[in-house]
C-alpha cells in the first residue's frame, strides 16, 4: 500500500542524512508542511538541533507579494526556524532521492492571527474569544483562507497537498499551559462550547430560522449541567438544530479552496482533506460528510487513533476509486504504536483504505524509525 510520512522543512534543512533516511524507510511519498501552526517539535537526529520552537502560524516559503497587496489579513513570515524557502529547499533534496513531495497546508488554526485581529476569531456562547480559531463563517477569513491555501499547496515541484483544518476550529487546542480539564467536557459539550456567536454566525443562524440571542442562552443553559458534572440537557437538540448551518459553511469553504488550488495548479494535481466523518467534528480533522466528500476533493486523510480503523469504515462505501488514507502515529512516546504497522495495515486496508499516512517521521525515536523499516507495511 502506498504510503507518505510528513516531515516538517526543519527536520530536513541542514541535515544532509535527512532525505536518503527517509527514503530507506520505503515509503513513495513526503507530506511536507508549507504552513503551519505554532508549535515546539523535537528533531532527535538533527546534527545542530534538538528542539525547534515555531513561535507563531507561518508559511515555510517566501509569499507572492503581489497575491497579497492590499490585504488586511495575510499569512505571517516564519522565523528563524523556517527563514527563507525552507519548504523548496527541504523539498528538492526529497525529491533529490526519488521521493514525491506534496504540501501539508493548515488553514483555519491560527492564534497569532486571533491575537492581532480578534474579530476574525471564534466567540463562544459566553463571549469568550478563542483566537486559534479563526471563524470560517466571516467573509475576510474565508478569503484569507482561500488565498492561503492557493498558494501554499501548489508550491515548486508539490504533486499534490493534503490540507488540515479546512473547516470549522473549536474549544479543543492543544494550548501552551493549558488549565481547563478541571471540568471533564464529553463530546456533546465540546461541540456546544465550539459553536460560534460572532456577528457572522449570528446573522447565519437567522437565515436558517433560529434567533441567535435564544439559541445563546440555551446552549448556556444545556451547559450549565457540564459545569456540575452532568451530561448537557437538550445537548442534541441543540446539535441537530445548528449542525446544518455549521456543516453548509464548512461545506462551502471546502468547495472555494479546493477549487481555488485546482486553478493555480497542474492538471494531475491531488487534493486530499484531512477529514471525521462526524460532521460535526472541529480542529485538524474537520467533520465532513462522508457520502459528498469525494465529490469536493480527491479523497481524505482519517485519523486512526491507538490503530483504531473504525472511522474508514464510514467514507469507503464512498470512496469510488478516490483516495482513502489512514493516518497512524508511528512516534510511541505520542501514543503510537510503530511495533504493530503491519497489523494496522492490515486492518485498515480490510476497512477500505487504500493509502497510509505515518505521522511524523521527524519527530520519532530511532528506535520507531526501525520497527518502521521492519514492519513490511510499505512499498
Amino acid at each position: 500500500m502506498k504510503a507518505s510520512v510528513f516531515l516538517y522543512p526543519w527536520d530536513v534543512v541542514g541535515d544532509p542524512d535527512a532525505a536518503a533516511r527517509i527514503a530507506d524507510l520505503g515509503v513513495r511519498q513526503v507530506t511536507l508542511a508549507a504552513a503551519y501552526h505554532s508549535t515546539r517539535a523535537l528533531t532527535p537526529r538533527h546534527p545542530r538541533h534538538r528542539i525547534v520552537t515555531a513561535s507563531h502560524a507561518a508559511v515555510l516559503y517566501p509569499v507572492d507579494e503581489h497575491r497579497w497587496s492590499g490585504r488586511t489579513l495575510r499569512p505571517y513570515a516564519a522565523g528563524a526556524w523556517a527563514s527563507g524557502d525552507a519548504y523548496g529547499r527541504a523539498a528538492e533534496a526529497l525529491a533529490a532521492v526519488g521521493l514525491d513531495v506534496h504540501s501539508w497546508v493548515v488553514l483555519a488554526h491560527n492564534s497569532r492571527l486571533g491575537a492581532e485581529h480578534p474579530e476574525t476569531s471564534v466567540v463562544n456562547a459566553y463571549g469568550d474569544r478563542y483566537p486559534w480559531a479563526p471563524c470560517i463563517a466571516r467573509p475576510e477569513v474565508r478569503a484569507y483562507l482561500v488565498a492561503l491555501a492557493a498558494e501554499a499547496a501548489v508550491r515548486p515541484g508539490a504533486r499534490g497537498t493534503e490540507l488540515e483544518s479546512c473547516g470549522w476550529y473549536g474549544l479543543a487546542h492543544l494550548h501552551a499551559h493549558d488549565k481547563i480539564a478541571g471540568v471533564e467536557l464529553d463530546e456533546l459539550s465540546q461541540y456546544l462550547m465550539s459553536l460560534c456567536f460572532c456577528g457572522s454566525c449570528r446573522a447565519g443562524y437567522a437565515e436558517v430560522g433560529l434567533d441567535a440571542d435564544e439559541l445563546r442562552a440555551r446552549v448556556r443553559g444545556a451547559l450549565d449541567a457540564a459545569w456540575r458534572g452532568s451530561a448537557p440537557v437538550a445537548g442534541r437538540e441543540l446539535l441537530e438544530a445548528t449542525v446544518g448551518y455549521r456543516a453548509g459553511v464548512a461545506r462551502g469553504l471546502q468547495e472555494e479552496v479546493v477549487a481555488a488550488v485546482r486553478a493555480a495548479a497542474a492538471p494531475g494535481f491531488q487534493v486530499l482533506l484531512h477529514a471525521d466523518p462526524r460532521v460535526y467534528r472541529c480542529g485538524a480533522n474537520v467533520g465532513v460528510d462522508p457520502a459528498g466528500v469525494f465529490g469536493v476533493a480527491d479523497g481524505v486523510v482519517v485519523p486512526c487513533v491507538g490503530g483504531a480503523v473504525d472511522l474508514l469504515c464510514s467514507f469507503a462505501p464512498h470512496a469510488s476509486g478516490g483516495v482513502l488514507a489512514a493516518n497512524f502515529t508511528v512516534v510511541a512516546g505520542m501514543g503510537g504504536r510503530p511495533g504493530a504497522l503491519s497489523d494496522d495495515a492490515a486492518r485498515a486496508a480490510g476497512a477500505g483504505a487504500t493509502e497510509l499516512r505515518l505521522y511524523h517521521a521527524g519527530l520519532a525515536s530511532e528506535g520507531d524509525l526501525g520497527a518502521v523499516r521492519r514492519s513490511g507495511a510499505l512499498d
